[in-house]
């Protein structure tokens, strides 16, 4: 079980910052029962499409809007997960979506700069108060392109967006800007570790070069402050989630059962 607690210092940091990065939030026997399922998942692998970079490389995910009866929603549903994301998002929070990223040996691409707002605005969230939790599955680090954010840049608010490849990638020149006021952070995590982060936050990855696949669960969340003044067709409008305990998670986790 985790041994990560939420306490004022870590929220105001998230805050500040537009990150947190919690240890451990899934242990080692958790993480390596949803490995297995994830492994043995044909209609995961069936779902799952590719989204090219600037380079042309592609990064595949699959991306559910709906939380089915699957060990990736009890992920969503757990309490360590939504309940930290409702105290850092100091509101009550909905599942937006939920997606498995993977990025296979040697030919998973990038993603480009980029926030999750701009993506999510135009789908008729009127607020940033938006944010995601990405777990890793596997090891994440340079070599194999873990996720890289640049601290603080959540607080320039909305950025242009153009499309590039598959991707929205921010504004180069706002970027650039921040990179040279901002410091930039490669997150890298052990299996189990997780990141939360605000939906403004610029974030990007590189291709995968390494020999090692990089998977991981991103879990996204509204609030039901903002619930869409539209629907897009495949994005929910708010609903109550139903919060699940930590034992029961883990005990779905282990098993591979719901």
């Amino acid at each position: 079980m985790t041994s990560f607690s939420l306490n004022e210092q870590i929220k105001n940091q998230f805050h500040d910052q537009g990150f947190i990065i919690a240890r451990e939030l899934f242990d080692a026997d958790e993480i390596g029962g949803l490995a297995r399922i994830i492994e043995s998942d044909l209609q995961l692998a069936g779902e799952s499409y590719g989204k090219l970079d600037a380079s042309g490389n592609a990064t595949k995910l699959a991306v559910r809007n709906e939380l089915a009866e699957s060990p990736y929603s009890a992920i969503v549903r757990s309490e360590r997960v939504a309940k930290t994301m409702q105290s850092l998002l100091r509101d009550e929070v909905y599942h937006y979506h939920h997606k498995m990223m993977i990025k296979e040996p040697r030919i998973g691409g990038a993603w480009e700069w980029h926030q999750d707002y701009g993506y999510w605005y135009k789908n008729g969230c009127l607020y940033p108060d938006m944010a995601s939790c990405l777990i890793a599955i596997n090891p994440a680090n340079q070599a194999n392109g873990c996720l890289q954010v640049i601290p603080e840049s959540h607080k320039m608010g909305r950025i242009d967006h153009v499309t590039v490849g598959d991707q929205f990638q921010t504004d180069p020149v706002r970027v650039n800007a921040a990179l040279e006021r901002l410091p930039l952070v490669y997150c890298e995590l052990q299996p189990g570790d997780a990141i939360f982060f605000h939906s403004n936050l610029l974030h990007r990855s590189d291709a995968n070069t390494s020999d090692d696949p990089r998977l991981s669960i991103i879990c996204c969340y509204n609030t039901k402050r903002n619930d869409p003044i539209k629907t897009d067709g495949r994005h929910p409008n708010y609903s109550p989630l139903e919060i699940w305990s930590d034992e029961k998670v883990s005990q779905i986790l282990k098993s591979g059962n719901l």
